[in-house]
Order: structure tokens, then sequence, then C-alpha cells
């Protein structure tokens, strides 16, 4: 076992005893599981204004790069799909 192996095994098990002792306490838990539900909402609410502003300067929204991605993936996997069609078919000779 190497050094870096070492490192992140005492890493995982020092963080997971941390976690432990924070969560043994079910007010500290509950506490700590509403923080992050406001951090949640905070970060979505910040994603729709930076949508909204990128729109305002007819700039691209990340969602928008999203759905761009997915529909050329669609149009690859079709486009495959096709291209196997068309091997499958037998050359004519003129």
């Amino acid at each position: 076992m190497g050094i870096k192996d070492d490192l992140t095994k005492r890493a995982l098990g020092l963080s997971q005893k941390a976690l432990e002792k924070l969560m043994a306490d079910e007010k500290r838990a509950m506490q700590l599981a509403a923080a992050i539900g406001k951090v949640q909402k905070g970060k979505q609410t910040f994603d729709k204004a930076q949508d909204a502003a990128l729109r305002q300067l007819n700039f691209a929204a990340r969602g928008d790069f999203k759905a761009l991605g997915k529909r050329m993936s669609s149009l690859k996997r079709r486009l495959r799909e096709l291209d196997e069609k068309l091997e499958a078919i037998p050359a004519r000779k003129p």
C-alpha cells in the first residue's frame, strides 16, 4: 500500500468519525440538514437569476447547452443507426 492510499484511508476514517460525532446529536443533525436545504435553495435561486441575466444579455444559459447536448447525442445515435442500415443494404453493381 502506497503513501497516497494510506493517507486516503486515514482521511476517510477521520471524516467518518467526525460525521458520526456531528450526527450523534439529533438536534444538531436537523440543524445541519436545514442549513444544507437553505444552501440548495440559494443555489437554485442563483441559477435562475443567472439564467435570466444571461437571457437578457442574449447569451445562452447553461440549460440551453444541456438541452443542445442531449439533442446532439440523440442525433448522433440516430445517424449511427441509419449508417448501420445503409451498410446492411447490399451494394448493386451497375
